[in-house]
């Protein structure tokens, strides 16, 4: 007897299952919208209240006929707990790409599915695989120039991407004279938008082309042993540089507060509020604040994270930061560095 593989690859519509897709949402009203890649329904589904559901209740499911589609799926997973969002991800021809993503209610509906579905044949001799959902978040982008700036950075992505939530920059590992940055989005559903994105839109970020990939575990715990040495591990000279290169600010650089009022003043915006929060603290005397900058009749704010020492006792690291980003935005706001201390 001959065997099915266990992924039935097409290159061709099968015109009737589409045709029983189309007469399926038309009868139960169900609203499919396509776009990016991805065919999703819910998120939220009809009748739903509150917040959406926690972490730990998508599943992920493979080995999908490609001709197989929502009027099959959504009934199927369904029936073992309240789905709040399906997600098929889809060709430009048409078919599914073998793959998708159902979110439930609960993590309990979660649990049902993978017990339920995992090694299931949809059709004879074609098993799926049911599994929990990773769920990343987190995307590293390598190769950017060390120009670069984290401000940049933010106005590429929130103009081609949705739902970032912190971009941190660190000298690349692999790469001299590069940079790497992590990109943490608020759920995995934006980060995987972001990185089919950025990958298959060949974007190029503030003029260079840049590797992006899922956050590997590995290069996240180095850069986070990076983070713990900011000074010994630029003074050794080695390849682990991962802290955001921030030195103390120079003399002449001290009025950039004022500096910053008088653009502000001159360009008939308010006066700057900054927010400032250590986030952390070495024993080396390095503190790591995140702070942003609210200027009234500018439409967005300034934010981002910043490392800096207490320059003497009469210092605060509070302080610090505020000099440091003032002189960040003064830069965003096309205001040149030179003559800082006239």
């Amino acid at each position: 007897q001959h065997l099915l593989p266990p992924q039935t690859w097409t290159n061709s519509i099968n015109q009737a299952n589409k045709m029983a897709l189309l007469a399926w949402a038309k009868e139960t009203g169900i609203e499919l919208v396509q776009i990016n890649g991805q065919r999703r329904y819910g998120a939220p589904p009809p009748g739903w209240v509150g917040d959406p559901p926690p972490a730990g209740t998508e599943v992920f499911i493979g080995k999908l006929p490609q001709d197989m589609y929502e009027n099959t799926l959504i009934p199927l997973f369904q029936s073992v707990g309240k789905l709040y969002e399906f997600r098929l991800m889809m060709t430009f021809s048409g078919l599914n790409r073998g793959f998708a993503y159902a979110k439930y209610s609960s993590r309990r509906g979660a649990k049902e599915a993978i017990a339920a579905f995992n090694n299931f044949e949809v059709r004879e001799g074609c098993a799926i695989v049911v599994c929990k959902s990773t769920e990343k978040c987190e995307l590293s982008v390598d190769g950017l120039a060390t120009s670069v700036s984290r401000q940049e950075l933010e106005a590429v992505l929130r103009r081609v991407t949705e739902g970032v939530l912190s971009i941190t920059l660190y000298a690349s590992p692999c790469q001299k004279q590069a940079q790497l940055a992590v990109l943490k989005y608020s759920s995995h559903q934006a980060a995987a938008m972001a990185k089919k994105t950025l990958m298959e839109g060949n974007t190029r970020l503030v003029g260079v082309e840049v590797r992006v990939d899922w956050l590997n575990p590995d290069l996240k715990q180095k850069l986070q042993l990076c983070e713990e040495k900011p000074s010994s591990s630029r003074a050794q000279g080695g390849k682990c540089q991962g802290v955001p290169k921030q030195a103390p600010l120079a003399p002449v650089l001290r009025n950039a507060l004022d500096r910053l009022n008088a653009l502000c003043q001159r360009q008939y915006l308010g006066t700057p509020l900054f927010l400032t929060k250590c986030v952390q603290a070495n024993p080396n005397g390095w503190l790591r604040f995140w702070c942003r900058v609210v200027i009234p009749g500018c439409p967005v704010p300034f934010s981002g994270f910043t490392w800096v020492q207490q320059d003497g006792p009469g210092r605060s690291g509070h302080e610090e930061a505020k000099l440091a980003v003032a002189l960040q935005v003064l830069r965003m706001l096309g205001e040149s560095s030179h003559g800082l201390g006239a």
